[in-house]
Parts: C-alpha cells; sequence; structure tokens
C-alpha cells in the first residue's frame, strides 16, 4: 500500500516538474529569443550608425567594398536611396534588385528613425532581421540583415543553458520531493490501514498523534471518531444486553405468573366442579372443600396484590409520602403487627433499638411493609423455640435496619437470587406455607425507591440477617446512588 501512493505521489510529482520545466522553456525562450533580438537590432544600428558615417561615403561604395565591409559587420549590407533604389548589396547586383521604397525598416529609416524589421528575403528567399540607418540628412539609408537562423542558433544555445541550469536547480526540489513523498504516503498508509480496521468494526484502534500539523490534527478527528464509535457501540450492547435481559424477565414472569396461577385456579376449579357433582351436601367434607377454595382464592388474590405493588413501584407510579420517622417507632410497629403470628408459633421477638431520637426521611407505610415482609418470612421459616431480632444503627450517614432469625437459613448458592420474583429456596415448602415469591423482590424495590441498600447474611442451620438501609435526612434521598446489584429485574 505504501508502495503505491509513494509511486502515485512521484508520478504526481514528477509531473508537475515537468509541466513546470515544458512552462520555464516556453517563456524563458521566448524571453531570451526577444531579448537577443532586441540587443542584436541595437548592435546593427550601431554598426549601420559607423557605416553611415560621412568618412566612408556608402552612397559611393561599389560592391567589392560593400562586401567587405558587410562582412567586418557580419551580416549583409544594403545601401538604398530615398526613392527606393538599391544603389549597392553586398550580397546581389543592385541593378536586377527590385526598389526597396515600401521596405518597412526602411521607411521608417527614411523618417529619420532607427527602422527593423523581421521577414523572409525576397532576393535570397531566406528569412532576416533586417535594421536601417538613415544618411546624408535622409537622401539614403544603410541598412544591415543578419539571417534569422543565426538567431535561432543563438537562442537555442542560450535555451539548452536555461535547461541545464533549470535541471540542475530543481535536483533538490526532486530529492525534497521524494522525502515529502515518502513522509506523506507513509501517513496516507497508516490513516487507510486505520480506516481498514475501523471498517472491520475495531473501534479500539488508534492513530499517533503527531503535532499540530494537518495529518496530527486529522488524526486526532479520525481518533475521536474512533472513540465515540467505540462509546455508541459499547451502549448500543448494553442496550442490547438489557434488552435480551428484558426479554428473558418478561419471558420468565410470564411462565412464572402463569405457573402460580394455574396451581389455585386448578384447585379451585377442581374442587368447585367437585362441590357441584354432589360434594356440597355431603358434611363431612363441602367445609373442609370450601376451605381449600378459600385457601387458594386468598393465595390469588395475594398474588395480585402483590404483582400490582410491584408493577406500580417498576413503572415508578407508587405513590411515596416521605417525612422524618423515628426508627425505633416504626420498628415496634412492624413487631405489633407480626406478634400475634410470632406467639401463635411459639418464636420470641426481640427489639434491638437505634440510638434514641434517631429518625429517617422515609414513607413509614413502605417501610411497614418491608419489615412486615421480612419478618413475615423469618416466622415462616425459624422453629417453634426460635428468635427474631429487630434493629437498627446509624452506618456512613444511613440507618441500617435488620431482622435477624435463628431459622434454617439460605445455601450460599442461593444467595445471589434471593430478591429475584417468584424465587424460592425451597418451592414446595414455600407454597405450602403461602407464598408468593414476590415478597423479598417487592422489599428489594421499595428500599431502592429510597435509595437504599439491600443485602443478606445466612448459613444452614444458624439463621439468617436481612439488611437493609434509610436515608437519614431529604438530600441523601436525591442523591442517585448507582447499585447495579438492586436494579429492577
Amino acid at each position: 500500500m505504501t508502495a503505491r501512493i509513494f509511486l502515485k505521489l512521484i508520478l504526481g510529482l514528477l509531473g508537475l516538474m515537468v509541466v513546470a520545466l515544458v512552462t520555464v522553456d516556453y517563456f524563458a525562450t521566448k524571453v531570451a529569443k526577444d531579448s537577443y533580438i532586441q540587443n542584436l537590432t541595437g548592435e546593427l544600428a550601431n554598426k549601420c550608425r559607423m557605416i553611415a558615417l560621412p568618412a566612408l561615403a556608402p552612397e559611393q561604395l561599389d560592391a567589392q567594398q560593400a562586401r567587405r565591409i558587410a562582412k567586418a559587420a557580419g551580416g549583409r549590407l544594403t545601401v538604398v536611396r530615398n526613392d527606393g533604389k538599391v544603389l549597392v548589396d553586398s550580397d546581389a547586383d543592385a541593378a536586377t534588385m527590385e526598389n526597396h521604397r515600401s521596405r518597412p525598416e526602411l521607411i521608417q529609416a527614411f523618417q529619420g528613425r532607427v527602422g527593423s524589421d523581421r521577414r523572409s528575403s525576397a532576393t535570397i528567399g531566406a528569412p532576416f532581421l533586417y535594421v536601417a540607418v538613415p544618411i546624408s540628412d535622409g537622401a539614403a539609408a544603410v541598412r544591415l540583415a543578419v539571417p534569422l537562423l543565426r538567431i535561432e542558433e543563438q537562442v537555442n544555445q542560450i535555451r539548452r543553458r536555461m535547461m541545464v541550469s533549470t535541471a540542475l536547480a530543481f535536483l533538490p526540489a526532486i530529492l525534497i520531493a521524494l522525502a515529502l513523498a515518502r513522509y506523506i504516503s507513509r501517513r496516507f498508509a497508516t490513516i487507510m490501514a486505520h480506516a481498514g480496521e475501523l471498517a472491520r468494526g475495531n473501534f479500539r484502534s488508534r492513530l499517533p498523534e503527531t503535532g499540530d500539523s494537518e495529518f496530527g490534527q486529522l488524526s486526532r478527528t479520525l481518533n475521536d471518531t474512533a472513540q465515540n464509535l467505540q462509546r455508541t457501540v459499547s451502549q448500543l450492547q448494553r442496550e442490547h444486553s438489557e434488552l435480551e435481559k428484558l426479554e428473558r424477565i418478561r419471558k420468565d414472569f410470564v411462565i412464572n405468573v402463569s405457573h402460580e396461577l394455574r396451581t389455585p385456579l386448578a384447585s379451585i376449579q377442581g374442587y368447585t366442579e367437585t362441590l357441584m357433582d354432589g360434594a356440597l351436601d355431603d358434611p363431612d367434607h363441602n367445609m373442609r372443600f370450601l376451605g381449600i377454595i378459600r385457601h387458594n382464592a386468598e393465595r390469588l388474590a395475594r398474588l395480585t396484590e402483590d404483582l400490582l405493588t410491584l408493577s406500580r413501584i417498576e413503572q415508578k407510579r407508587h405513590q411515596f409520602e416521605f417525612e422524618h420517622h423515628r426508627v425505633n417507632r416504626m420498628i415496634q410497629d412492624a413487631i405489633q403487627l407480626v406478634y400475634p403470628i410470632a406467639a401463635r408459633n411459639n418464636i420470641a421477638l426481640v427489639e434491638e433499638p437505634a440510638p434514641e431520637n434517631a429518625t429517617a426521611w422515609c414513607d413509614a407505610e413502605a417501610v411497614s411493609q418491608i419489615l412486615s415482609n421480612l419478618m413475615e418470612n423469618a416466622v415462616k421459616y425459624t422453629p417453634a423455640g426460635g428468635r427474631i431480632s429487630v434493629g437498627a444503627r446509624p452506618l456512613d450517614g444511613m440507618i441500617e435496619i435488620y431482622v435477624r432469625d435463628t431459622g434454617i437459613g439460605i445455601p450460599e448458592e442461593d444467595l445471589p437470587r434471593l430478591f429475584e420474583r417468584f424465587y424460592r429456596v425451597d418451592k414446595a415448602r414455600s407454597r405450602e406455607l403461602g407464598g408468593t415469591g414476590l415478597g423479598l423482590s417487592i422489599v428489594k424495590h421499595l428500599v431502592a425507591a429510597h435509595h437504599g441498600v439491600t443485602r443478606v447474611e445466612s448459613k444452614v442451620n444458624q439463621g439468617s440477617t436481612f439488611y437493609f438501609t434509610l436515608p437519614v435526612d431529604e438530600a441523601l434521598l436525591g442523591a442517585e446512588q448507582l447499585n447495579p446489584e438492586f436494579t429492577a429485574s
């Protein structure tokens, strides 16, 4: 690639130099020729004036004298009277020559000026430069003529010397052009290779940025373009991944909802048909069947309510009323709500209060739902005689609230997915206990709406501790906390 670019540049530069040489040759030749003829005209005029001196009496010269003077002067000598009659000529018989009254150079000479003209001689048939000056107060004129062929030879000699000098002067330019072509070809090859990398999708490719030259500016522009393309492609890839993730979530959600709805609906339908087929009049079974139908209807109602709650939170349509609330008071209210269930299962509820007057900027109803979900889960999975502790503590400008139980614990491999919708560690037991599989997901989203963080620590057969944080004031609530672990899923 570099060699092709170099060759094209060199051919282009050489073409320009050839055009320059031809142009120089044309104009220099023209200038040299005009200058030479002008100088020669002046020189011939001076020689004519010397011949026109009265001491030489040119009008009385014979042919032999004229040839001798012409040879000394280096041209053809002609003496013409003012009526056009040729008196003497160094190269022809004057008696046989036509009248020269109409010759341009002689007309000018008879008017008292130096006359000159370039034309072909009617007598000899060759092109000449003619120069004439007046003598004897315009009564006659002396004319010298020089063949133009001799002038062309002189001009060609000058031209050859000028061409050689110009060519020698172009040698440094050719060397500079070679170096410049090599430099430009390398830079172009680098840029084309970079463009090829971009075309192949390698947007991490970068050009070396060298100085403030046009190539340096072009390199920076291409690097900025590559960086923008890389950023755009990365964003598109992330968005594509997010769309794929959302699509998987949607499919899983449809599957899970269908599955969760199918079981209670099938049970309701089955027992309803049984009652309609005659079991309604069976006192030994009708109440039990109705109880099962009621239990599954309540399960459907809880599932529907949880789905609606989760949908409102995810679509940011859930209305929150943020105010300062005492943390210990919210913990006490939550304990009172769960106390009857815990007492029925012989489970102790213990408050581990936060510092006195500790407050959180939150929605009290949302926090109540968070604590209720966590504590009800703790009650479900804590054996009789167990203990559930609820407390809070300041943590890095936030308030961290926790629910700790002495229950069966959670396997370590299940912890990362614990807050996913419909994810259950023990599916059979969860359904048996009436769980919808959405409680912890709702907890995560409600905490995220407060810009808090949810986490869990657990060991099998040693219990679990669920933590979540709340802001202590409005300023912390307004600060965006990027925590991908707790984004909507």
